[in-house]
């Protein structure tokens, strides 16, 4: 009996796939070395920011250092293409933004696929900008700035942190869905941006609120919107765009990706891993003093939301001849 049981068995491990064995067995071993998630901007700003809370938390829960290395350039592509080029065993991580879905068409020859070259993990947080104006502009609604933007077709000046970036998409959209026209100047980064706009050098830019609600706090810029479909819970008293533009929605996300072919059973224990932190109220507190409420999910919604904006920025960057430079 005993030497039947033991063909048996024999057998039975003979049958699976040598590559699935060694899969099993480096997953339910992982991580048994240092981790790198890679980052494609520089350090501090909300990617950054959250891709450290989030290295955090796994190094204390998984026992081995998960660390940022911070490659900024090339309109996050510098970043973005070292981790595509990364080994798939897991020891490289990426934490991707809106932007990489926006450089899918943005960029016509990029050295990698992004939808299929990397493999979504679990989506963090998503968060609206802030349609805001500088107080001399004579609207203090959404309506009236309308009206104003069709009275002076080309007289108003939109800033943004530069072409491709989520602000700059999201006053596209807003222009294609108004029926008016502005004047885009583009800077090297938001905050750039928003110092010319309280300098009144601008007279509106869509912004992120983490980067906006010191501003607005203390007057310097007057919000008009927010660009999700809901309220935000920075910003109450500031009403959705879509109320005045129905079916208009932006926003800026932060997810964890990892290179193709990164073994099934490591992306679905980091997905466990990060939607446990994500449910943790000290680790939701971190990231709501990033003005972005968390999200989690499965890595199929990832996905979903990584093909979706592809999509949408894809269309609004044809319709308005945009091209990196």
């Amino acid at each position: 009996m005993r030497t039947s049981r033991r063909a048996f068995l024999n057998f039975a491990l003979s049958a699976v796939p040598l590559p699935a064995l060694l899969r099993a067995a480096s997953a339910e071993s992982y991580p048994t070395r240092p981790v790198r998630i890679i980052v494609a901007t520089s350090a501090g700003g909300a990617t950054d920011i959250a891709a450290r809370i989030i290295a955090q938390w796994l190094t204390e829960r998984l026992g081995q250092t998960f660390f940022v290395e911070n490659r900024p350039g090339g309109g996050n592509n510098i970043g973005t293409e070292v981790a595509v080029r990364a080994p798939p065993d897991g020891y490289t991580l990426f934490m991707a933004n809106t932007v990489n879905a926006i450089n899918t068409t943005l960029y016509d020859n990029l050295g990698y696929n992004f939808a299929t070259d990397m493999l979504p993990v679990v989506i963090l947080m998503r968060s609206p900008l802030v349609m805001q104006v500088h107080p001399s502009v004579a609207a203090r609604t959404v309506p009236e700035f309308i009206a104003l933007a069709k009275a002076n077709a080309g007289r108003i000046n939109m800033g943004s942190g530069g072409i491709g970036a989520t602000g700059y998409v999201s006053g596209e959209l807003f222009q294609m869905m108004a029926g008016v026209k502005m004047t885009h100047v583009p800077y090297r980064g938001e905050a750039l941006a928003l110092t010319d706009l309280i300098a009144g050098q601008v007279q509106v830019v869509f912004a992120s609120i983490g980067s906006s609600i010191g501003y607005i706090r203390a007057g310097q810029v007057r919000p008009l919107a927010v660009t999700t479909v809901a309220r935000a819970d920075a910003l109450p008293d500031v009403p959705p765009l879509g109320d005045f533009l129905p079916g208009y929605e932006a926003g800026t996300w932060n997810g964890l990706c990892a290179p193709k072919n990164t073994p099934t059973e490591i992306i679905e224990m980091l997905n466990k891993e990060i939607n446990t932190a994500l449910a943790d109220a000290k680790i939701q507190a971190r990231f709501a003093d990033l003005g972005a409420p968390v999200i989690g999910g499965s890595a199929a919604a990832f996905g979903r939301i990584i093909a979706e904006d592809t999509a949408k920025w894809a269309r609004v960057i044809h319709a308005s001849g945009a091209r990196a430079r």
